[in-house]
């Protein structure tokens, strides 16, 4: 019997580690499964486990308020070490870019355990796009022993570094088994503030590399979206007061601007399928949005997941005031453009990546 770690701290991991979770436990003859949360998101991350039925088996619950990078990792790399000479895992898995991602990698290089990193391979060649999110995951590709891409085109980014091709498995995305998983299930959330006369576009935001100006523009926008007779937008705003303040500021008295809390994972997709299309800086909405027939416009620069962009899918328009209104206002007012962008295809996944990393797993240890 093999021991698997498995190693989260935010929500996004939560989501995409739970439907691998429960894929390794179905096996107990093979496999003994840990599952360890880091605390870096805590609740938020726990409340998106309870949607499969899972709890922690370690909580290091290390966060303190308003800690900077270097406090969180330094606490989250030392809290890993009791719990990797307690479990005495074979094999570690991380997901994405997190600090929890690089300290759950680094903790077991540190312990000469073999690391096997979910959805490896994303690249935007630029290190300060996103933040710290690039230097992450390029990081934690170094130190991986089992390379997990999503995609071909990630496949290629880690083949372009040197990476073995024989130490890499293209499995499709584990956030469309979560996805798929969660949907079959779905109910119906009541949401009294929203009007069913206007088109809902769902936003959200939060990225380092847009605070300040960033944001500032990035809320004109959606002021003048808002200002449509047609148009409603729900925001659920992330509590980074970065975030939260100018967000606040700018839109807090807007007309049909409902600035919300964070959601869990099954209300916000809910929200997502209600939604005429979304505007984003997050990885995982640009995932999951094509499952759900919606056009997605990423405000950022650069993007590490190209493949919906190249499927027309996605479009990225940065925080340019302009631009922002001028691709909503397409989408808006264009509907044969806008059932060709909503047309289901997503190059993500097929719901069946567990699988596929089970099989990368077993044939490793064989």
């Amino acid at each position: 019997m093999k021991t698997l770690a498995f190693i989260l701290g935010t929500r996004p991991e939560a989501i995409k580690l739970g439907p691998l979770v429960l894929h390794f436990r179905r096996y107990p003859r093979d496999f003994r499964v840990h599952l360890c949360l880091s605390g870096q998101h805590r609740e938020i991350a726990q409340q998106a486990l309870s949607v499969f039925g899972l709890k922690p088996d370690a909580d290091l619950d290390l966060m303190l308020p308003g800690q900077t990078l270097y406090q969180s990792t330094s606490r989250i790399l030392s809290g890993l070490e009791p719990v990797f000479e307690s479990v005495r895992p074979d094999l570690v898995f991380v997901q994405g870019d997190t600090t929890t991602t690089i300290c759950g990698a680094l903790a077991a290089f540190y312990a000469g355990i073999p690391v096997a990193h979910v959805e490896a391979g994303l690249r935007t060649g630029d290190l300060r796009r996103p933040f710290p999110e690039e230097g992450n995951r390029q990081l934690v590709g170094r130190l991986a022993t089992l390379h997990l891409a999503a995609t071909v085109g990630a496949r290629d980014n880690l083949l372009a570094e040197g990476v073995a091709a024989d130490a890499i498995t293209v499995t499709g995305n584990t956030g469309i088994d979560a996805l798929f998983h969660v949907l079959a299930r779905l109910p119906g959330f009541d949401w009294p503030f929203l009007d069913s006369r206007r088109r809902l576009i769902l936003v959200t935001g939060h990225r380092r590399e847009n605070f300040g100006e960033g944001f500032d523009r990035f809320c004109r926008a959606l002021r003048r979206l808002a200002a449509r007779p047609d148009v409603q937008i729900v925001y659920p705003v992330h509590p980074n007061p970065r975030v939260r303040g100018p967000v606040q500021e700018a839109l807090g008295g807007e007309g049909h601007v409902h600035l919300i809390e964070p959601q869990d994972y099954e209300p916000f997709l809910d929200l997502m399928r209600r939604s005429y299309f979304i505007l984003t800086d997050s990885g995982g909405v640009q995932e999951e949005g094509p499952s759900l027939g919606k056009p997605i416009l990423v405000s950022r620069e650069v993007t590490e997941r190209p493949e919906a962009v190249a499927a027309g899918t996605v479009r990225l328009v940065g925080t340019d005031e302009e631009k922002i209104v001028a691709e909503a206002t397409i989408l808006l007012d264009q509907p044969e453009e806008y059932e060709r962008r909503s047309r289901i295809h997503n190059p993500y996944g097929d719901g069946k990546a567990c699988g596929r990393i089970e099989q990368a797993v077993r044939a490793y240890f064989a």
